[in-house]
């Protein structure tokens, strides 16, 4: 384990917080009423420095649940050392009798993370002639650091036309601003050039920053049975977004999403027991993305793709994702069966860089990983997350999240 990865973390706080909620009656939902997760956030990562701060899963029904989803959000709030501050809200709603269905995505960022080139597989060897740049030999500390600045507001309304189905609209807005590449130097003898400059510059976008803005038509079929730890159902949500000048994108792009999520039970008197599967494709459909804003793990709404690497680590003109987990039930206490549980993960990803001729599924980067799980609110099922996670190309991380991954 590198220990530069590892977030150490204080969970007194919630497991204290478990221990008055977790054995409450789970049928004893009330319409309503807000069920309030808290979790205290103190890490340290040399990207961030020490960071502290706090999370949140709120959730609640907006209707009958026999006949209304759960509706579940989560915010977190962060400070660093390092002069980072980092605010998100990320929700999925659903109104009385499923009528609509409202996801969100707002986020803050004054921050910075390291960038790593274009493309699954070797990197840095097919770069334009004529230019000195940064070569990775895949390895987390051979990153390019960037200083920028997030203003992510992404809000989509969906209508239920048939049952379980829903079809609707959406905005997204992005503006990075203050992008500094602190390993530019144009006034070198020998320049070197970032990769994030280099592409910048060839697409005709402002390495200082620049802004997306689109407009989405979604179409989405839900029958999960709890969005924050689903035991049955199935997810596949299809968004094809258009980036228009006329709404304030510095360049006319377009992009469609597709992803697929099932759950399958393997032992029917233990409803926790099962295989999850989650997949997705994000590819650039005409046009071209700035850099920051290409798909890239860890940039998925919840920001839980790519366990085993760090955020952004594998970006491209088009991404194709896939992970599976088991998920089972740990009974190390006879009066609480439900309070312990355990994953074991795999996932892969495969991203493009065009500009390279590095197509879609020609490199794979898998990463594998396990955890833990405390139920720290029986009613909601919310579980605190503890997993570690390994990718032969990006080293291992720990990770704390509120409910489950997907």
């Amino acid at each position: 384990m590198k220990t530069r990865y590892l977030f150490l973390v204080l969970t007194l706080l919630s497991l204290s917080y478990n221990s008055t909620v977790a054995q409450s009656d789970s049928t004893n939902i009330k319409v309503g009423k807000l069920y309030l997760s808290p979790l205290p956030i103190i890490a340290s990562n040399p990207a961030f420095g020490f960071m502290y701060g706090a999370a949140a899963s709120g959730s609640i029904f907006l209707g009958d649940p026999a006949t209304t989803n759960m509706s579940n959000a989560m915010l977190t709030a962060a400070w660093t050392s390092k002069n980072q501050s980092l605010f998100a809200i990320k929700s999925n709603v659903y109104t009385n009798n499923n009528e609509w269905m409202l996801m969100g995505d707002w986020r803050l960022f004054l921050s910075s993370q390291p960038t790593f080139g274009l493309g699954t597989g070797p990197q840095g060897d097919n770069l334009s002639p004529g230019h000195l740049s940064i070569k990775f030999d895949d390895s987390f500390d051979d990153g390019e650091l960037m200083d920028f600045n997030l203003i992510r507001f992404y809000q989509s309304g969906l209508k239920q036309v048939a049952p379980s189905l829903y079809v609707g609209l959406g905005y997204h807005l992005d503006i990075y601003s203050e992008i500094n590449d602190h390993l530019l130097d144009l006034d070198a003898p020998n320049p070197v050039y970032t990769n994030h400059y280099l592409h910048s510059i060839k697409h005709g976008f402002d390495p200082t920053g620049y802004t997306i803005s689109g407009a989405s038509a979604n179409v989405i079929y839900d029958t999960r049975d709890n969005i924050a730890n689903p035991y049955t159902g199935r997810y596949i949500n299809a968004s094809y977004r258009y980036n228009a000048e006329l709404l304030g994108s510095d360049k006319n792009s377009s992009t469609l999403w597709m992803e697929y999520r099932d759950y399958f039970n393997v032992n029917p008197e233990v409803p926790r027991n099962l295989i999850a599967v989650w997949t997705y494709a994000n590819v650039t459909t005409s046009g071209t993305l700035p850099y920051m804003a290409l798909p890239a793990i860890g940039w998925d709404q919840m920001g839980r793709s790519g366990r085993g690497y760090a955020q952004g680590r594998w970006r491209g003109d088009d991404m194709f994702y896939a992970e599976a987990e088991y998920r089972f039930r740990l009974p190390l206490m006879a009066t609480r069966p439900d309070l312990f549980g355990g994953v074991i993960f795999a996932n892969a990803t495969s991203a493009s860089n065009r500009d390279e001729n590095v197509k879609l599924f020609q490199h794979w980067e898998p990463a594998i990983g396990a955890g833990i799980r405390i139920q720290i609110q029986k009613q909601t099922r919310t579980n605190l997350s503890i997993d570690y996670g390994w990718g032969p190309n990006g080293g291992g991380a720990i990770y704390l999240n509120l409910t489950e991954y997907f």
